[in-house]
């Protein structure tokens, strides 16, 4: 997955140049629907095959998002970059590719076998008149884990998060 991480980071980059090259005679509302729309659709598409891997694998596609946010915002390379994109209200790579599997799930937009590796807290039976119930959230089908590699699993990630 690291190559795969690597070239798409690095199409993403290109296209980061090229938008800077324009950015200051389109202004900022055109820059971040042109980073939405060349951009972000790139590390979006098939994110959910990125679901549990290292923060280590992750971290290009994490400066790409970086990178974006500061051209929208026209920050310099040393400005922090969490108010940007708390400002944006985007999410850090990690917990959008979460993010977007566990909506998937939740909204009927996934695969049939990603049903089966995860229940929401509310249809378990030993739950049904706890305040617990009424929440969405998920719980793995899988047993309790014994190794780090299994937390990579998505029956664990999905939910956990």
């Amino acid at each position: 997955m690291k190559q795969h991480v690597a070239k798409a980071a690095s199409v993403c980059f290109h296209h980061i140049r090229r938008l800077r090259q324009i950015r200051r005679r389109v202004g900022q509302e055109v820059t971040t629907r042109l980073v939405l729309a060349v951009v972000t659709t790139r590390l979006d598409y098939c994110n959910s095959l990125l679901a549990g891997l290292p923060h280590s694998t992750l971290e290009p596609t994490q400066r790409v998002q970086n990178c974006a946010a500061r051209l929208i915002l026209s920050l310099r390379q040393r400005d922090h970059v969490t108010p940007a994109l708390r400002q944006l209200h985007w999410l850090p790579i990690q917990a959008r590719v979460q993010f977007k599997l566990m909506y998937g799930i939740h909204n009927s937009q996934c695969p049939a076998y990603l049903f089966d590796v995860v229940q929401s807290v509310a249809s378990t039976s030993t739950r049904e008149g706890l305040r617990s119930a009424a929440t969405t959230n998920y719980v793995g089908l899988t047993p309790r884990l014994q190794s780090k590699f299994g937390e990579r699993a998505f029956s664990h990630a999905g939910p956990a998060a």
